[in-house]
């Protein structure tokens, strides 16, 4: 959220049905070049992966990530870059909100520790009420 009630919009992929995530959270931790880990059950479904990828170009988390995290927990789940930015718009992730590079470049730079995120399921996302819950709940995240 910007000053006055504005937000700046990014186009984003989702994660896949079985594997999307909507709810509350904050940011726990930041990373420029994310190493990634994949997860046992991305293990399962994606076939045999290495057991990490050190951060850069090739890597599928792009150049920043932002870990969110519940109750001081990490949820696994991230708000990223990628490395295959011409699946922004679809719902093909394992969960995480995936952005271009250039606009995860730009978010990390507007957000911080502690910045809540509010993670809206199918069809609350462009309704007047679900931007308005929204802006409740990251001001209750806030407090």
């Amino acid at each position: 959220m910007l000053p006055q009630g504005k937000a700046i919009r990014y186009g984003i992929a989702v994660g896949e049905d079985a594997q999307a995530w909507t709810g509350l959270a904050k940011v726990g931790r930041m990373e420029e070049w994310p190493g990634w880990v994949p997860t046992p059950s991305e293990q399962r479904r994606l076939g045999p992966l290495p057991a990490y990828v050190t951060g850069g170009p090739h890597n599928p988390l792009g150049a920043r990530g932002m870990y969110l995290y519940s109750n001081n927990k990490d949820t696994l789940y991230r708000i990223h870059g990628t490395n295959q930015p011409e699946y922004i718009g679809s719902a093909v992730s394992s969960g995480c909100i995936r952005m271009t590079n250039e606009d995860s470049i730009d978010l990390y730079a507007r957000v911080k520790i502690g910045t809540p995120v509010v993670v809206l399921g199918p069809g609350h996302g462009d309704s007047p009420w679900g931007a308005r819950m929204a802006a409740s709940a990251a001001q209750s995240a806030r407090n």
